[in-house]
């Protein structure tokens, strides 16, 4: 497996185009004091955290219920990044605002790319391409949303595995048995996914999202992406009223079962959207921000499985 730990200016500015379980019983070794790693997204935290277990102590850089495609950092973000042991990012070309933010911070600090080894989807035949053409080829714009789908994070847990190995040589074996038990729990999610899923019938397979964020969950689980209110892999984009009219089209002709927001996204477009396909909106799905302890998604795991429940329920026909 190639590891990516490299000094996180060079590889940002190379890159800069776009259940509740605690971590399991490690063997015993070389007790070391907890360091500080920076993850930038939540999500990306918690996965952290479950191959760490113990020995770091883990931070998420965008506040819970922040979209980081169009977050702005502040100064404590600089000082969080200046003090990291360990920064991880998602990459992909999602922390656009990060090789600035890293420059500012003035010093070079070991970075793991947690989607380092997989490859950009191209947009299927029919999808909404940013710009609001369907797809007739394959897309080149890059999307970094791999984390929706489970086996895709497989490859995250095995990156940020050998990055702490890498900074923590004495704690290579609690890492390692974090991370695989952390892998069959991702296997599980896949496979209870899968079986959800199954419960729509085939032809209601249909998303109509945001932005472009389920294209990899779409992938897997044989969804097919019939529109996008913002028709790009980034929320910060803006449709123009020629794409949404041709959007509203688009969804009356296929009769769309509903359209899906993401939290933290402004819902008028969404909802207005809605109200002229004369079909439901489903709000609140928890893509790119984890909700704190008391919330329905405070792991990657619930949050995933809190989002499933709600797709299946909205094109089943069991409510909005």
């Amino acid at each position: 497996m190639k590891i990516r730990v490299l000094l996180a200016a060079a590889v940002l500015l190379a890159a800069a185009g776009c259940s509740r379980t605690s971590s399991p019983a490690a063997p015993a070794g070389p007790t070391a004091p907890k360091a500080p790693v920076v993850a930038v997204e939540s999500f990306l935290a918690d996965i952290t955290r479950q191959v760490a277990g113990d020995r770091m102590e883990v931070r998420s850089l965008v506040p819970l219920g922040m979209d980081p495609h169009g977050y702005e950092p502040t100064p404590q973000d600089v000082a969080a990044v200046a003090g990291a042991r360990l920064i991880v990012v998602n990459g992909g070309g999602l922390e656009s605002f990060l090789a600035k933010l890293i420059e500012t911070a003035g010093k070079d600090r070991p970075l793991v790319e947690a989607s380092h080894g997989l490859a950009s989807r191209t947009a299927r035949e029919g999808e909404v391409l940013e710009g609001g053409a369907v797809a007739t080829a394959p897309s080149t714009e890059p999307d970094p949303h791999f984390w929706l789908d489970p086996v895709m994070v497989i490859r995250y847990v095995q990156n940020i595995r050998d990055a702490l190995s890498r900074i923590d040589p004495a704690g290579e074996p609690t890492y390692g048995v974090n991370a695989d038990a952390y892998i069959r729990k991702l296997h599980d999610l896949d496979a209870w996914i899968a079986s959800e899923v199954a419960t729509v019938p085939e032809g209601r397979r249909e998303l109509v999202t945001n932005h472009e964020t389920f294209g990899y969950f779409a992938d897997r689980y044989g969804f097919r992406i019939i529109g996008t209110v913002i028709p790009s892999v980034s929320s910060d984009a803006a449709p123009t009223a020629r794409q949404l009219a041709r959007l509203i089209d688009t969804l009356k002709k296929a009769g769309a079962p509903a359209v899906f927001l993401d939290m933290g996204a402004n819902p008028q477009l969404g909802q207005q959207v809605a109200r002229e396909a004369g079909i439901p909106v489903v709000t609140q799905l928890f893509t790119h921000s984890l909700t704190d302890a008391s919330g329905p998604a405070p792991t990657y795991l619930d949050m995933m499985r809190y989002d499933v429940s709600a797709i299946v329920s909205a094109l089943s026909g069991g409510g909005s």
